[in-house]
């Protein structure tokens, strides 16, 4: 495999995917799926869905920053957990935090294949936003 699976995670959240179309398109296998639990439910997403919903979040945030506060590899498989912060169209001067995910990736092709997804919605408790503070590069 010529990139390191971590490498290509870690890549793939700090190009920020919501803003660039082509990061999506480059780093999600064609065939790649999402299984997502929200607290909205359950959701399963192809690429193309995936594309749709970023483009969706682009147009409703000033911006969408990713921060990553853990990222570990098991076989060969990584897991991600990060928390999206944004600015809104009304208030781009203010980020805050929207949401907190973990995700475990396989790959196929050295592409995301199929990821497992929670999240919840961030709230401003020190404690739990604390505990996703990035860790050292």
């Amino acid at each position: 495999m010529g990139q390191s699976l971590k490498r290509i995670v870690r890549s793939f959240y700090e190009l920020e995917p919501i803003k660039n179309n082509e990061v999506l398109q480059t780093y999600l296998h064609d065939d790649c799926q999402l299984y997502w639990n929200s607290s909205k439910g359950f959701t399963k997403l192809n690429k193309q869905e995936l594309i749709e919903l970023a483009s969706k979040m682009a147009e409703a945030y000033h911006s969408v920053r990713t921060e990553i506060s853990h990222l570990l590899k098991d076989g060969d498989a990584v897991t991600v957990r990060y928390t999206y912060h944004v600015k809104t169209i009304e208030n781009p001067d203010e980020e805050q935090p929207l949401v907190h995910f973990i995700t475990i990736w396989e790959f196929k092709d050295e592409k995301l294949y199929k990821g497992y997804e929670i999240s919840q919605l961030a709230d401003d408790n020190q404690v739990s936003l604390n505990s996703f503070m990035s860790i050292k590069k």
